[in-house]
């Protein structure tokens, strides 16, 4: 009996990684990721030299992932590529290579949303014995996100909670650069913090109505507690420092977690999914585990935590399903209604 494989390229171009990735219906085949470590020398992302990058990468990327998969060119059935939102140059490279591996191929051009995308990563084959089961909520947090949805269904999602101000992966990075740290900061606070003691300082919480959060004014305050510490003594920072690192860490995850708790009350539903680079952070894993009782937590392992291109293909190979394709005439969206 001949099997029905589809075979679906995806590139993932929004911010700063060049990605693709080879999907075979649902089993990821190769997931290549291109980072750009130019960016740490300016404590973040400069648009520019993002979209120039992926100009250079882009293509030897994909003959990458197509190598790495076995799979030659030809085979392919389908172009997933990332619509938005993103950085617009960024897209933009992703965008036009999509459109004409798709003209070239004569096959169709997917559209995917990013964030719908970090969430249907659940959906690969293998991550997973037993995937999340429709409705749930999902959280997505990222360096340029705080979301907070009920997903009902690959592709309806109603937004109920997003940050009004700093997304959490930013102000991680925020804090890291005030103690000196190199960019992205995020990952060397939880480094860090595993040594040191969560409660050893205080950091306020901001209050906002209902499901959406602040994260600007403990960034805030963070700044103005080190700023203190220093004139008072700057060699107090550094002795510690692990200690300041699990405090701050652990009040930018329960700003966040209090949503979190809220919304699956609200919702009445027993099952939290989670997205997106910070998604990583072992506090955040730790803490819904220990805190949301018989609600069922899902993690991704750490290599469909940040942007990749196998979540591109995942959500194009449902869209393919239903046959919603694109167009060559779509432009790609800086910002994106979930």
């Amino acid at each position: 009996m001949k099997q029905n494989y589809k075979y679906i390229l995806a590139i993932e171009s929004s911010c700063d990684d060049t990605a693709v990735a080879v999907l075979r219906n649902t089993k990821v085949l190769s997931n290549v990721i291109h980072n750009q470590k130019i960016h740490s020398q300016y404590g973040g992302v400069v648009t520019e030299l993002a979209s120039r990058d992926h100009l250079v990468k882009i293509l030897p990327t994909i003959h990458e992932s197509l190598t790495h998969a076995n799979v030659k060119l030809q085979q392919i059935n389908a172009i997933a590529y990332t619509l938005g939102p993103g950085l617009i140059g960024s897209l933009l490279v992703g965008s036009a290579t999509a459109k004409s591996l798709s003209i070239v191929l004569n096959v169709p051009l997917i559209e995917v949303h990013h964030m719908q995308a970090h969430l249907l990563a659940h959906f690969i084959d293998g991550v997973h014995s037993s995937p999340p089961v429709f409705p749930f909520l999902g959280v997505t947090l990222s360096g340029g996100h705080t979301q907070i949805a009920i997903v009902k269904s690959y592709f309806d999602m109603e937004l109920i909670g997003t940050t009004i101000d700093d997304a959490i992966g930013e102000a991680f990075d925020k804090c890291g650069k005030i103690l000196g740290l190199s960019y992205p900061a995020g990952p060397q606070i939880d480094n860090m913090a595993k040594k040191g003691n969560s409660k050893a300082f205080t950091f306020p919480i901001p209050k906002v109505n209902g499901l959406d959060v602040s994260y600007s004014g403990i960034k805030t305050a963070f700044r103005y507690f080190i700023e203190k510490k220093t004139r008072q003594n700057k060699e107090s920072i550094t002795s510690s420092l692990t200690d300041i690192c699990a405090s701050i860490q652990g009040t930018l995850i329960e700003n966040v977690m209090i949503k979190v708790r809220m919304a699956l009350r609200k919702a009445e539903l027993d099952q939290v999914v989670f997205g997106g680079g910070v998604s990583a952070n072992s506090e955040l894993r730790r803490r819904c585990h220990a805190s949301l009782g018989k609600v069922k937590c899902f993690f991704l392992p750490l290599e469909y935590t940040t942007d990749n291109a196998a979540m591109i293909g995942i959500a194009g190979y449902y869209k393919l399903q239903k046959r919603d394709f694109g167009n060559l005439t779509t432009t790609p969206k800086a910002r994106m209604a979930l």
